[in-house]
């Protein structure tokens, strides 16, 4: 697919836009002051794969507090700030690496030049986010609802601030809770400005519903080229989203390394407990680095073909199954002992 080619902003040790990889964001669910939970949860998505962080910033005790985190933890991290520009100030002070603000919610011209001022001396970039859930009022009765012209006015708008202070090292998400109008939202930005874009479907909901509506979203946009680096918005684990978005990429073909897992929904010819035996693989493989394509078939009329294109993979029989690679049987295995004979297979790999 042909990627459109933004401009490139750095963040921390990242590099957002432009040619470089999309990154996969989450933030923190845990209280900002409490710098142990903090990190503690940090330090869990890098192992998910997080490649950028983002912290709540509702006070300034968590902004002070944002300096012995970014002290411990091995990613870029981003000051989320909302009307207070001196939150702003003592986060840059603190160390981040970016700021997600909206300047004209933080006051007037002078409080944004001292932000702006403050971001161009350490080199960090804004994150303009605008939010179906809070749209300036005066937009919001110039189109009688929300509506992606509306929010994209509402982009624009903080945009041309910045700009106006020479300011360019500006990121934009326009997030909505509504599938449809946010892919027409961000379809619409990316044709008036060529900054990065931050992708995301805000209040997607439970892992379940909001795994869904994320997919739709995020993944139509990027099937169509538009999007730099994406956050999944989940009401749970926040762990997941990061899974997520990592599965959303893979699928994409954006990220072609670790390991693919590919699964029949079994049916009446399956003879062993499939469901069971793809969940536990799939468990056992999540933090495996190993760029193969693994397949957990229930019997053998689409078993061969699928394992044959697989690096390795698992052809259920009547309470036993053959362990293919690259097509090639090489043992017959106890329906009990798959699972572990699968995984001995995979070591040697």
């Amino acid at each position: 697919m042909d990627r459109r080619i933004t401009k490139k902003i750095k963040v921390g040790n990242i590099y957002v836009g432009g040619d470089s990889k999309i990154s996969v964001q989450s933030m923190t669910t845990t209280d900002t002051r409490d710098v142990d939970a903090t990190v503690k949860q940090i330090l869990n998505l890098e192992k998910a794969g997080c490649d950028i962080i983002r912290c709540a910033v509702p006070d300034i005790a968590s902004a002070e507090a944002l300096k012995n985190i970014i002290k411990q933890i091995h990613i870029p991290l981003v000051a989320d700030i909302h009307f207070d520009y001196r939150l702003a100030l003592k986060s840059i002070e603190s160390g981040v690496d970016a700021l997600r603000i909206n300047p004209g919610n933080i006051g007037n011209l002078d409080r944004i030049k001292m932000v702006v001022k403050a971001a161009k001396s350490k080199g960090i970039p804004i994150r303009i986010g605008v939010n179906s859930g809070s749209l300036e009022k005066d937009i919001l009765e110039k189109y009688t609802k929300v509506c992606p012209e509306a929010l994209v006015e509402s982009a624009l708008k903080h945009v041309r601030i910045l700009e106006s202070l020479n300011f360019y090292d500006i990121c934009i998400s326009i997030k909505s809770s509504n599938v449809m109008q946010m892919i027409e939202s961000y379809r619409l930005i990316s044709e008036k400005v060529n900054y990065p874009l931050h992708l995301g479907v805000t209040e997607a909901g439970t892992p379940w519903s909001g795994t869904i509506k994320s997919s739709i979203g995020i993944g139509t946009l990027l099937a169509e080229g538009i999007g730099d680096t994406i956050r999944v918005s989940l009401t749970g684990d926040v762990s997941d989203e990061v899974k997520v978005g990592h599965e959303i990429l893979k699928s994409l073909l954006y990220i072609d390394e670790g390991v693919e897992l590919v699964s029949c929904p079994t049916c009446g010819r399956t003879r062993i407990n499939l469901i069971k035996i793809a969940e536990e693989v799939e468990k056992r493989l999540a933090k495996c680095k190993k760029n193969i394509k693994v397949a957990i078939m229930g019997c053998a009329v689409n078993g061969p073909g699928e394992a044959r294109e697989a690096d390795i993979g698992i052809a259920g029989g009547n309470g036993t199954g053959l362990i293919f690679k690259k097509g090639q049987v090489l043992k017959k295995v106890k329906e009990e002992n798959l699972v572990e004979e699968l995984m001995k297979e995979i070591e040697k790999l």
